[in-house]
């Protein structure tokens, strides 16, 4: 548990509740070891909020107590699934990311295509409301086909009561078991079009994936696979928006980069959200509201997206705003 609380410490959003845990940090590990042993362990209600980035999300954030038992759950479960998985899942995974899921699309496109000479499609897939129609019987279910130990199921019984959407269904949106879970979801639809439709070229993040093949109509057939997949094994639909077949010409876009002829480049609404914040933190930084420290960190964090594109000439145009 002593471990579990040194790397949720290095988290983001962990630095600013984290004090007062901390000052007695024997203690309330302690009594948190003592209600696991016990089973009189229950999870506090979530504090619930929205954040934009860009698009509206609902999340809900458990206490530091809570968070530090789910770091501890979460590296526990990670190994044991995560070599269950096939390689192209690029969500929350060691090594992974979506820096990684762009290049192999990339590389994936270019060999498809003959080194861009043919034509290639890719079916781009979304899944609506993914969290919030999780069912909790089924990813129980399949939790127990990997996880024997009687007390560890408790304890992931016990996360899965601690929020609901509609009665067993949904995860919170800020967990970082939430993360795992999803993906432990999600791997029977990724082993799915892998082993039963046999699709050769397909990558996933998150709830968003795609297929890629020099056939449209063929994609058309994964497609209703699909749909019939998730909605008779795992209680989801295809999000009737964000489904559509793109021609590799006219660009592919995947997490938050676009993949052109020879060139990864980035998204334009992600472009014009990095000039967005690049010039509230600027203003922030003149009126003293922030130090040059925090606007050089939100710099370099964007920097470091442009690093994994084409982009001398939105590097250039920043340039030219933090002057």
């Amino acid at each position: 548990m002593l471990q579990a609380w040194k790397e949720f410490k290095k988290c983001k959003n962990a630095k600013v509740d984290v004090a007062e845990f901390e000052f007695n940090l024997e203690d309330n590990l302690f009594l948190l070891h003592q209600e696991l042993a016990n089973k009189t362990y229950k999870p506090n209600l979530y504090q619930a909020f929205f954040v934009y980035d860009p698009k509206k999300r609902h999340i809900h954030k458990a206490i530091v107590q809570d968070r530090v038992l789910h770091q501890a759950v979460f590296r526990i479960l990670y190994p044991i699934f995560d070599k269950h998985f096939i390689f192209n899942s690029y969500s929350s995974r060691i090594k992974k990311g979506t820096h990684k899921a762009s290049k192999k699309l990339f590389v994936v496109l270019k060999k498809e295509s003959k080194n861009w000479s043919l034509p290639v499609f890719a079916l781009k897939c979304d899944i609506r409301k993914f969290f919030d129609s999780i069912d909790h019987h089924i990813l129980f279910e399949l939790m127990k086909k990997k996880v024997f130990d009687i007390d560890a199921l408790w304890l992931v019984n016990e996360i899965l009561k601690s929020f609901e959407k509609h009665p067993n269904i949904g995860l919170p949106l800020g967990n970082v078991t939430s993360q795992l879970f999803a993906n432990i979801y999600l791997n029977e639809l990724d082993q799915f079009i892998k082993h039963k439709l046999k699709v050769k070229y397909y990558l996933r993040y998150a709830d968003d994936f795609i297929l890629i093949s020099k056939n449209e109509n063929l994609l058309m057939v994964y497609k209703k696979g699909i749909e019939n997949f998730l909605k008779q094994n795992l209680k989801l639909e295809l999000h009737p928006d964000k489904v559509f077949i793109k021609k590799l010409k006219s660009g592919v876009d995947f997490v938050g980069y676009v993949v052109l002829r020879n060139a990864v480049v980035l998204r334009t609404k992600t472009k014009k959200r990095i000039f967005k914040k690049l010039i509230k933190a600027k203003k922030e930084l003149i009126i003293g509201k922030i130090d040059k420290d925090k606007f050089d960190e939100i710099l370099n964090s964007y920097l470091g997206v442009l690093k994994h594109c084409k982009s001398f000439g939105i590097k250039r145009q920043i340039k030219k705003l933090i002057k």
